[in-house]
């Protein structure tokens, strides 16, 4: 229901970059319904909760803040361009129906550790410390990048350093590791089974439209991406080569 509304508010709006702003809030909710759901909640299913509405407010927030009057993502832009005519009707399905899926099979974790009976154990506290660097990661790679993007004196400019210089999208790494963290308190609890969630995201992070969307032409587009792609690890954080 809320990303139909969505879906209605973006063709109003002529903006379907909406949907960024309200992934992470729509997966937290989801995981507050397991949560109410779950009968009797132990201290797991609080942890989770606790642990999914921060990274989903921090995430929230920082694409309101980036995306303010600003048009339509160039990603959505051509999309729009390859399904006209009659984006404004396909996005529902394409966009907005896809992401309910996409977040639902992702939440999976929120379900499984939610609903297990097993003792909170040490694999949960190594899931909240993984969730956490994650988090951090993440957020230290927003941060330098808001302030590299104020600052800059070239459109040309690659940011590469900070937590940019190991790693071409520490961002997505952040995101990729706080998931599998996430994963790791739900094995706890037993749903090993939901190791869909963090495989289905890990593919799309890198295979779909993560990196891989936003590499493919960027080269082109800036030809110093060049160097910085040459001595930067693509995803996982690493010293840069000579």
């Amino acid at each position: 229901m809320l990303m139909v509304l969505l879906w209605v508010a973006s063709v109003y709006l002529r903006n379907v970059s909406i949907i960024d702003l309200f992934w992470g809030p729509a997966i937290a909710i989801a995981g507050t319904v397991y949560w109410l759901t779950a009968g009797q909640p132990d201290g797991r299913g609080l942890l989770v909760l606790i642990l999914v509405w921060l990274w989903a407010l921090r995430l929230g927030l920082y694409l309101a803040f980036r995306n303010a009057g600003k048009p339509e993502d160039r990603r959505y832009t051509e999309m729009r361009r390859r399904h006209d005519p009659g984006f404004w009707f396909k996005s529902l399905f394409i966009v907005f129906l896809l992401q309910a899926v996409l977040g639902w099979i992702v939440s999976a974790p929120l379900a499984g550790a939610m609903h297990g009976s097993a003792p909170l154990g040490l694999l949960d506290y190594l899931g909240a410390a993984v969730f956490l660097f994650g988090l951090v990661w993440e957020t230290l790679a927003d941060m330098q990048l808001a302030r590299f993007l104020r600052e800059r004196t070239s459109q040309d400019a690659v940011l590469d350093t900070g937590v940019w210089r190991y790693s071409r999208h520490p961002n997505y790494f952040g995101e990729f590791t706080l998931w599998w963290g996430l994963w790791l308190i739900a094995a706890s609890a037993g749903a090993w089974w939901t190791l869909i969630g963090p495989l289905l995201l890990s593919f799309f992070l890198l295979k779909v439209s993560g990196v891989a969307m936003l590499e493919k032409d960027i080269a082109e587009r800036r030809p110093a991406y060049r160097d910085y792609i040459a001595k930067t690890s693509a995803f996982i954080p690493r010293p840069p080569r000579n």
